[in-house]
């Protein structure tokens, strides 16, 4: 309720008395977030886009960096920004904060994305963007096309669900409250991070991470373009002696980093693998 209170403020100040999000929709859109990007380009009439972030248009990072071609990317500095005379900017909580700050400041327009948790909140998110665009409609088949995939897919099994670890670069781990963990419950797996960590993020060791003896290893990695000593620990020899390749699925970043349809082909990975590890377990 309060995010569609705090929606519905912001409509009022940004569009004239009487009209609604299609009369009169921005027409000069920058996006300062990743997320942000990926909104702008499945939702927006392209014209209207006029700046995204330069990842946006990386595809270790991206699920839409093909439709950046030909944008202005940006790197979230104030002074990039306001010679492109944004009449809507979308910003998040937790970066470029004083450069939101400072285009609130020179009278344009900023709206900040929550983090979504949940589908729920995906959906409701997409919603409302797509309003304040002036594109409903297409936020509504956005969401129903996801809502469709997820149904074709039906319930998890009703059997013993796989303990699962998403590891990422540097080692980490992330628990509940995270689109990363609704995606492991959806697809029908558990997920170490809520047992193996007090505060359910955090590194954990490959020594820790293979005493657990999770069931299915899902490498959270894009293809490196360069050595990344972040990314070292994906490659370890003991990770590949530990998990046979039935019981390891690479997710690209990008399919869970947002919210959209990345989350559903991320679950649509993961039931595929938890359905062949159940299979595998079943007595013949």
């Amino acid at each position: 309720m309060r995010r569609c209170l705090l929606l519905l403020a912001f409509l009022a100040a940004v569009l004239p008395a009487g009209a609604g999000a299609s009369d009169d929709a921005p027409q000069r859109i920058v996006s300062l977030n990743l997320c942000g990007d990926e909104l702008l380009l499945r939702l927006a009439d392209r014209e209207d886009i006029a700046s995204v972030t330069f990842l946006g248009g990386d595809e270790r990072f991206s699920s839409v960096a093909a439709a950046t071609e030909g944008l202005h990317l940006n790197r979230g500095q104030a002074e990039e920004i306001l010679p492109l005379r944004p009449d809507l900017v979308i910003a998040e909580p937790y970066s470029a904060r004083t450069t939101a700050s400072l285009l609130k400041r020179a009278g344009i327009p900023v709206i900040d994305l929550p983090v979504p948790t949940t589908f729920e909140e995906v959906y409701q998110q997409i919603e409302e963007i797509a309003a304040v665009l002036g594109q409903e409609e297409r936020g509504r088949q956005l969401v129903a096309e996801m809502q469709q995939r997820l149904a074709a897919l039906g319930p998890p099994s009703a059997g013993r669900q796989p303990l699962a670890a998403v590891y990422q670069p540097n080692g980490f781990l992330v628990g509940p409250g995270t689109l990363v963990h609704e995606v492991l419950t959806t697809a029908g797996l558990r997920n170490l991070a809520a047992v193996a960590l007090q505060d359910h993020y955090g590194a954990l060791p490959v020594e820790r991470l293979i005493w657990h003896q999770p069931e299915l290893l899902i490498l959270n990695r894009a293809k490196e373009t360069a050595a990344s000593l972040a990314h070292e620990i994906l490659h370890h020899p003991a990770l590949e002696e530990a998990f046979s390749d039935m019981r390891t699925v690479v997710v690209h970043p990008s399919l869970w980093t947002c919210g959209g349809p990345g989350l559903v082909e991320a679950v649509e990975l993961l039931r595929h693998a938890a359905a062949g590890l159940q299979q595998a377990e079943a007595p013949e």
